[in-house]
């Protein structure tokens, strides 16, 4: 063997290393179409639906005018048969 042949890679590690770059490059359209199609037909209109119908999912229209943005909670009273259970 010459020391040529030593440092350039074979042919089996070129071809690996051309197809993973053609990969990659498939891989990155594949994911930006991904992205665009789920924006485009659940999240886009999902958000003007909601828009649309006024939604406040979050409940922060009243804030300026409450004041405060705490919310007593609707659980039952904390009892020892009740922590018993949950131990």
């Amino acid at each position: 063997m010459h020391a040529d042949e030593q440092s350039s890679p074979g042919l089996g590690r070129r071809l690996l290393n051309g197809w993973m770059a053609i990969a990659g490059r498939f891989g990155f359209v594949q994911t930006l179409m991904l992205l665009v199609f789920t924006y485009t037909i659940l999240i886009g209109p999902v958000g003007i639906a909601l828009y649309l119908g006024r939604a406040d999912l979050l409940g922060k229209r009243g804030l300026k005018t409450e004041g405060s943005a705490w919310r007593h909670s609707d659980s039952s009273e904390p009892d020892l048969e009740r922590a018993k259970l949950l131990s």
